[in-house]
C-alpha cells in the first residue's frame, strides 16, 4: 500500500516555474515507477512524465520535454516535477501516481489527492 500527498502547486505567470513535491508513505515505494498526470477542465487525465524505481528510465510527453523535469529520492520517499517555463495550457490539476507502467492511467495503482497549477498569460 501506497499512500501519495502532492504539494507545490499555485498561481504563476507564463514564462514561470514551480517545483511540485509528491511525498510517499509506504515500504515499498521505490519499487514503483513514479508517474505525473495532468488533467484540465473538461479534459481526460494525460500522462506528463514518468520514471522507474531505480531512475534509470525516464519518459516525458512530448508537449513537456524540454520544459519540465522529473526526479525521485527514494531515501526521502518523494518525487519530483520541477516545471519551467510554463504556458497557460499547463493549467491542469496534476497527479502523482506509482505503478508499473508507464503512460496509461490504468498501469497506476496508487494516485495522489492532485495539486492546482494555474497558469496566467
Amino acid at each position: 500500500q501506497v499512500q501519495l500527498v502532492e504539494s507545490g502547486g499555485g498561481l504563476v505567470q507564463a514564462g514561470g516555474s514551480l517545483r511540485l513535491s509528491c511525498a510517499a508513505s509506504g515500504r515499498t515505494f521505490s519499487s514503483y515507477t513514479m508517474g505525473w498526470f495532468r488533467q484540465a477542465p473538461g479534459k481526460e487525465r494525460e500522462f506528463v512524465a514518468a520514471m522507474s524505481w531505480s531512475g534509470g528510465s525516464i519518459y516525458y510527453a512530448d508537449s513537456v520535454k524540454g520544459r519540465f523535469t522529473i526526479s525521485r529520492d527514494n531515501a526521502k520517499n518523494t518525487v519530483y516535477l520541477q516545471m519551467n517555463s510554463l504556458k497557460p495550457e499547463d493549467t491542469a490539476i496534476f497527479y502523482c501516481a506509482a505503478g508499473r507502467g508507464v503512460v496509461r492511467t490504468t498501469e497506476y495503482a496508487y494516485w495522489g489527492q492532485g495539486t492546482q497549477v494555474t497558469v496566467s498569460s
